[in-house]
């Protein structure tokens, strides 16, 4: 059967208080339009086309080309919107999914349930109207069923009487018809309201008066969850961030606080991974297994080995290797490859270098744009001098190479196989494998500069001893 799709997403976002469209806000890292596309797609749903408004480049930014466009140039109420689509759907005889387009929360299931419907429905079946059980039902157009559980009216909560209001089944404001149908209610409705707006459910009473039988599929009120303002937003943010962890845990994941970490959908987590509180994982991260994530780390686009630890830190587009310890205050950015066991500890960077197998930064070191082999020690405060004005270049340090604290390693050097660099130095040149590299001045001490000084000056010197013994 031919399915299509009609979003409805040309509103202006009003209540968002924003510049921008609000279905291109994130959910879980994923716009709340796209939310929408993959779940009509996974349904079985490829020909889909957008009603767009003045917004739309955004909207085009995030879903491509592969899908229609029509713009609603003047919105007036969700009728008008799906009229537009009036084009797109002549000539096609199967059935037309209708949703809003700020409804993130909508699942593939749903939309087939809905879908699935008219295999069961009477023949003479116009629409499916999704719907749900609210706890408190105030503001939601109420669906009345007659004596066979078909659809009668939908009636608005302001136009209720005390008997619909007790009804706790609402609108989703999704729907499925059957496509000719629709095509026709549409042509029918009018705008005899306050607003002067075409309302799509107006088709609903059409087709029922037509002699067709409209059902429903009753689905979980938070698929029917749509985001009108910021409030909305973040409530749908939890409750698909919850969702998200809960998947994790049952797949052997364990998430110390589940109120306590965020997780997008494309995050894939290996079992007996413990993830701390304060942790955010986003983006397309994949972490192994038997991998400790402790607390307030945010990792981005990253891959993770098996085995690995990472306290308090961040790591962005990278790849870290199996049974690294990271952190903590380590800041991985993008473009690092750290191969396995390598350690990187506190108040650690590195950005866009590779670091080959247990090598050791230990404290207070900055390593960029460089090429580092296996087993190579930095000492605390170990500086990699990767820009010279003009140009990020970084350095190459072999295998097995010892650096002593403090050190400054400057752009392009190369530092050999199996050398040493003396605690303090600056090094300049490349130093040969099995060196000692020594880049700083000979010590010279003056003896009592410091009360020489202080009589030239007409200074009374006061040993240290002494002034000790006047405090």
């Amino acid at each position: 059967m031919e399915i299509s799709a009609v979003v409805m997403a040309a509103g202006k976002s009003t209540r968002m208080k924003s510049k921008h469209s609000k279905v291109v806000f994130q959910v879980s890292g994923k716009p709340i339009i796209q939310w929408v596309a993959d779940a009509l797609q996974e349904a079985g749903c490829q020909d889909q086309v957008y009603i767009v408004g003045e917004q739309q480049a955004e909207i085009r930014g995030v879903l491509g080309e592969n899908v229609a466009y029509v713009l609603q140039e003047e919105q007036r109420g969700t009728g008008h919107a799906v009229m537009q689509a009036a084009p797109f759907l002549e000539g096609r005889n199967g059935l037309t999914i209708v949703l809003p387009g700020d409804c993130p929360m909508v699942s593939a299931d749903t939309i087939k349930k809905a879908l699935d419907a008219f295999d069961s429905a009477e023949s003479n079946c116009a629409a499916i109207i999704i719907t749900a059980e609210a706890d408190d039902p105030t503001g939601y157009g109420r669906i009345i069923r007659g004596a066979d559980g078909n659809v009668i009216k939908i009636v608005e909560h302001k136009d209720c009487t005390e008997e619909e209001l007790k009804v706790r089944e609402i609108n989703s404001s999704m729907y499925v018809f059957k496509t000719p149908l629709l095509l026709s209610a549409l042509g029918r409705i009018g705008a005899n309201n306050a607003q002067k707006e075409y309302y799509l459910t107006d088709t609903i009473g059409i087709l029922i008066g037509d002699g067709y039988t409209v059902g429903a599929v009753v689905c979980d009120f938070d698929d029917t969850r749509g985001v009108n303002d910021r409030i909305q937003l973040a409530q749908v943010r939890q409750i698909m961030n919850r969702r998200i962890i809960e998947r994790h845990m049952r797949n052997g994941v364990e998430i110390v606080d589940p109120n306590a970490v965020w997780i997008h959908h494309a995050v894939e987590i290996g079992r007996d991974t413990v993830i701390f509180p304060g942790t955010t994982l986003m983006g397309n991260t994949n972490i192994g297994e038997d991998c400790i994530i402790s607390e307030n780390t945010r990792i981005d686009c990253s891959d993770i080995g098996d085995g690995t630890q990472i306290d308090n830190s961040i790591v962005v587009s990278s790849t870290i290797g199996k049974d690294c310890r990271i952190g903590p205050f380590t800041h991985v950015r993008a473009g690092c490859k750290i191969d396995d066991h390598v350690t990187l500890g506190a108040y650690v960077e590195v950005k866009e270098s590779i670091i080959g197998e247990y090598t050791r930064a230990r404290h207070l070191t900055y390593i960029g744009d460089s090429k580092v082999g296996r087993n190579v020690n930095f000492g605390c405060g170990t500086v990699t001098c990767n820009f010279d004005g003009q140009d990020k270049v970084g350095c190459t340090i072999e295998d097995n190479v010892f650096i002593g604290g403090n050190s400054n390693i400057v752009s392009a050097v190369v530092l050999g196989r199996d050398c040493y660099i003396a605690a303090g130095s600056t090094i300049t040149t490349d130093v040969p494998p099995l060196s000692l590299g020594i880049g700083r001045s000979k010590q010279v001490n003056k003896d009592k500069w410091v009360a020489e000084k202080s009589r030239s000056r007409g200074e009374n010197y006061i040993k240290l001893d002494d002034r000790r013994s006047e405090v």
